[in-house]
């Protein structure tokens, strides 16, 4: 009887976690350049269990990676938001300040003149993060170099300010943090790549399927009700077990 509900509850306890991470993924199907969560399962036979010819097999967590599939693109002709143009990504810095990989493009000025994306994470140039003087205007170039019209001065005025770090690892190295931030597997950094371009004044989408990952909720809720319903009906066969055994 064990093994029927031992069964059940992995299977059970994987639906709830494939779940969580398609709930996250639809919570971000509008966040500017995200990464799709992808889960995988895989049956597993219990350890130490070959005397008993495999008859407890669970459900276990295969591996967790992310969907790198390009999001489309869309023109807002602000100057501060630019998209990559194929393969690449913008180099940020982590909370903890390592370095990070975004496809977020929605990039502005703070209070305190650093240039962050959308999420708050700060921009990597030539030398660390980047620092901006006040300026009247700004421009994102093909290359990621940053020019700007420093303010009070002549509008053909140009001071270059420094360059975006973009760069192009391996996608077979990088995986998704706990903070969502795409990273090397390693942690290490990545140098620069000039092959990268941007798009400038325009924003790459997620690249979750709404529909797609409505369609799999609905599946998933299916599955983890299947589980339920065999740790009910294990219940059943113990009470009419226990019940054969007090009429003996």
């Amino acid at each position: 009887m064990d093994r029927l509900v031992y069964i059940a509850a992995s299977g059970a306890g994987e639906a709830l976690l494939a779940q969580a991470a398609n709930s996250n993924n639809l919570a971000n199907a509008s966040s500017v350049g995200f990464r799709a969560d992808l889960m995988s399962a895989q049956s597993a036979m219990q350890a130490n269990d070959e005397a008993e010819m495999g008859s407890r097999v669970y459900a276990g967590l295969q591996n967790s990676s992310v969907d790198f599939t390009q999001g489309s693109v869309s023109t807002t002709g602000r100057d501060l938001d630019v998209a990559i143009n194929g393969e690449g990504w913008i180099a940020v810095q982590a909370i903890d300040g390592s370095e990070g990989f975004s496809r977020r493009g929605d990039l502005r000025v703070d209070h305190l003149g650093q240039l962050v994306d959308g999420a708050g994470r700060q921009v990597i140039g030539n030398s660390g993060p980047i620092a901006l003087p006040p300026y009247a205007s700004i421009a994102v170039g093909k290359d990621g170099t940053l020019s700007i019209v420093p303010l009070g001065e002549d509008p053909n005025t140009l001071a270059v300010i420094d360059r975006i770090k973009l760069v192009n690892p391996d996608t077979a190295q990088m995986n998704k943090g706990a903070s969502g931030l795409i990273q090397m597997t390693g942690g290490e950094e990545v140098a620069a790549d000039a092959e990268v371009t941007l798009i400038s004044g325009a924003l790459e989408s997620s690249n979750v399927d709404s529909v797609g990952a409505m369609v799999h909720m609905i599946e998933l809720s299916r599955q983890f009700e299947q589980h339920v319903k065999i740790l009910k009906v294990a219940e059943q066969l113990d009470q009419a077990s226990t019940q054969l055994m007090s009429l003996s």
